[in-house]
């Protein structure tokens, strides 16, 4: 046997770190800012691990240059990050007043990158609606007023960054804003219909209602970027979707290999069908039957070819076993079980601090191919890989900087993504690992850690890179094909 030969990626390939602004930004109450519907959401007592928020987070309104700084030292061509609705429009509205302080603040964000030579790809919305828009009209449950107050916004900022901005990402992972936001109440706004957790919601039509009102939110502001920015401006635009690998709990059981592809559909294609085949997958339409919004002519007309890339967010992999017997009310996978072992009690991957997420690269590599396969090989963006480490909180600061398992993964997965491209003929172009630096995760609060620098929360929000932050640059450097 010869020596095989290694993967490579394109010589223009794009590589860096992805952020969200309530994750990092803090300054929540500053300069104008006004409150997102996870201000009030980390309020509400028991929702975040804790008791935590992003009121201070990483400080990073007041650290912008310590970012920069850290992204150089990094090596990264690219940085991801999110802009906060609620800073820029503090109301939310289309009718609301414009705070100029907040815009500025990210113009000069930008324009400090570029000069750094970094590319910014900037995600308009990262789940932090402005609070006043859900209370004014349900937020997301009101496609048609939350439509024009996004368009609204979108427009805004397309024509405050002109041309210094060329990667647009419209909405980050609609699935869990969807079933998280309005089915198990985990997110804000906390809406479910276990009234044990929230006074209001039904988790049986919200989520597919809130889809919905996402997917035309989206082809609304990518019809606005392509008719009147686009040209001058020279930049694309796409939507970030989430989903994760599936593997059969029994390889033997039809059913357990048909449900597969289900999950992903309920997961990904829920978004990814409308905008390249112009519909709802057929699985979804048969389960949920009346309950999934139905297209009119206009709207799907906005939304399908509304990518000009496939933005993908991905970390693990499930086995799936399918549900015998009809589905549940308010199930929202596809009447199947998302388990961590298989038939033989075979784990699909190693364990992290994240109980949902378990390491399995080839899943990526398999992912990247299933959609390429679906989506007639569309350019894909990575927007976010990244892992947590278990029990990394506890550790003293020596080991935790040492984060080997950390840097396993990211070599075990770009190393997936190279194959994928090299070897599967998958056109993927861009990858930006979460996070670059330990943040507010969510309803996790400060518990887990996905950041490839450590923030010490407790002195003065202090930066200290670990061994992942120097060794992704090398991997990069190894894989991206010279010219």
């Amino acid at each position: 046997m010869g020596s095989v030969e290694q993967s490579t990626l394109p010589p223009d390939f794009l590589w860096g770190f992805a952020t969200a602004a309530y994750q990092i930004e803090g300054a929540v109450n500053e300069d104008g800012r006004g409150p997102s519907i996870w201000d009030a959401f980390c309020k509400i007592p028991g929702k975040i691990a804790g008791g935590g928020s992003g009121e201070i987070a990483c400080d990073s309104y007041h650290r912008t240059h310590e970012d920069i700084a850290l992204l150089k030292q990094c090596g990264a061509q690219a940085y991801r990050f999110s802009l906060s609705w609620s800073r820029i429009i503090p109301l939310g509205g289309r009718n609301d007043p414009v705070n100029e302080k907040g815009l500025q603040f990210y113009l000069k964000f930008v324009d400090d990158l570029l000069a750094a030579g970094i590319t910014p790809m900037v995600t308009l919305f990262h789940w932090d609606l402005p609070e006043e828009l859900q209370r004014r009209y349900g937020g997301l449950l009101n496609k048609q007023e939350f439509v024009a107050d996004f368009a609204h916004y979108a427009r805004l900022v397309f024509r405050a960054f002109g041309s210094k901005v060329k990667h647009w990402v419209t909405f980050n992972e609609p699935w869990c804003s969807s079933v998280f936001g309005f089915n198990n109440g985990s997110f804000a706004p906390g809406r479910t219909s276990d009234r044990a957790k929230s006074p209001v919601g039904d988790s049986s039509t919200e989520p597919w209602i809130v889809g919905h009102s996402i997917l035309v939110a989206h082809g609304a502001a990518v019809k606005i970027y392509r008719e009147e920015f686009k040209l001058q401006d020279g930049g694309e635009i796409g939507i970030t979707l989430n989903g994760d690998w599936a593997e059969p709990w029994d390889a033997e059981n039809p059913a357990d290999i048909e449900a597969c592809d289900r999950k992903i559909e309920f997961a990904i294609s829920w978004f990814a069908d409308p905008i390249y085949h112009g519909k709802y997958p057929a699985s979804m339409i048969k389960q949920l039957g009346d309950r999934l919004p139905t297209w009119s002519t206009e709207d799907i007309a906005l939304v399908h070819g509304s990518n000009d890339f496939y933005g993908m967010n991905h970390y693990c992999a499930n086995y799936i076993r399918a549900k015998t017997g009809e589905p549940e009310l308010d199930d929202v996978a596809g009447n199947l079980e998302l388990l961590l072992e298989d038939k033989h009690g075979n784990s699909i991957g190693p364990i992290t601090q994240s109980p949902w997420l378990r390491p399995c690269p080839l899943g990526f590599r398999k992912l990247l191919k299933w959609l390429s396969e679906r989506y007639g090989y569309p350019k894909i963006y990575v927007t976010e890989n990244g892992t947590s480490v278990l029990g990394e909180n506890d550790l003293p600061l020596e080991q935790l900087l040492e984060d080997e398992f950390r840097v396993q993964y990211f070599r075990d997965y770009i190393g997936a993504m190279a194959d994928a491209y090299t070897l599967d003929g998958v056109d993927v172009r861009a990858y930006m690992a979460w996070s670059l630096m330990d943040n507010f995760e969510w309803a996790e609060g400060y518990e887990t850690r996905f950041g490839v620098t450590y923030v010490d929360y407790e002195h003065d929000q202090k930066r200290i890179p670990k061994k992942s932050a120097k060794s992704i640059g090398q991997m990069f450097d190894r894989l991206i094909a010279k010219v």
